[in-house]
Formats: structure tokens, C-alpha cells, sequence
């Protein structure tokens, strides 16, 4: 694998770990909504990704894509408060499935991960600039 590849394959990382940040990002504001834009709970979204070939046909080097942003199976979380004009006949409220925890989880694993792209690139800028050095001696 080329060095010019590591650069792809990092900077297809550090995308797809941006997107995921701004994911976590909505729906850490979306935790105590009820209502959507649609007039449903808010559902709790997540970033799908897929493995995805880059360079020169024959070479290993795996990159990141984002295959798509999808919704969270999770059942609404049912919040008991008989006042609440969006309240059902039994007094509960269908709330947002958006676990805090999980996203804080998600939020540091995302960080993290574009964090180590960073480190990925700069090692390899630092290895061609060493080889241009080699070169000139």
C-alpha cells in the first residue's frame, strides 16, 4: 500500500467519524423531546458504515463510507405525566428514545477514532518527509 493511500484511508475515516459526532450531536439535543418534525417521538439516529476499497486495483488498503443514516429500533420511552396535552388515555407521554449514556459512549468513541486518523496522517507525513530527506543527503 502506497503512502498516498494512507492519507485516503485516514481522511475517509475522519469523515464518516465527523458525520457520526454531528449524529450524536442531534440526538443528544433530541433526548427530551416528544415531538419530531414528523409529530412523532424523536428516534434516535445512527451512522451505518461500509468498508470500501480505495487506490489501485489489487492494493489491500480499506477506506470508510457512509452507507446511510438510519433510525433507532427502540420503542419510545413512556414518561408518566397526566397534565401533558400529548399524554395518552393512561397519563403517559411517548418520549425520545435517545439513551444520554449510549450517546456519551458514542461521543468519546467517535472522538477517539478521529483522533487516531489524525495521528495516522501525521506519522505518515512525517515517514515521506523523512524519505524526501533521505533523498537529498
Amino acid at each position: 500500500m502506497s503512502l498516498f493511500n494512507v492519507f485516503q484511508v485516514a481522511s475517509s475515516a475522519m469523515s464518516a467519524q465527523s458525520l457520526r459526532l454531528n449524529t450524536v450531536a442531534s440526538n443528544l439535543a433530541n433526548v427530551d423531546s416528544a415531538v419530531s418534525a414528523n409529530g412523532q417521538p424523536y428516534r434516535a439516529k445512527e451512522v451505518v458504515f461500509h468498508a470500501t476499497p480505495m487506490g489501485n486495483a489489487g492494493e489491500a488498503s480499506q477506506g470508510v463510507r457512509v452507507t446511510g443514516i438510519v433510525e433507532s429500533a427502540a420503542p419510545p420511552r413512556m414518561t408518566y405525566d397526566p397534565g401533558n396535552p400529548l399524554a395518552d388515555e393512561q397519563g403517559y407521554v411517548a418520549m425520545s428514545n435517545v439513551d444520554a449514556v449510549e450517546e456519551m459512549v458514542n461521543m468519546i468513541s467517535a472522538s477517539r477514532s478521529y483522533q487516531t486518523n489524525v495521528e495516522v496522517m501525521n506519522t505518515a507525513k512525517q515517514m515521506l518527509l523523512r524519505t524526501l530527506q533521505i533523498g537529498n543527503q
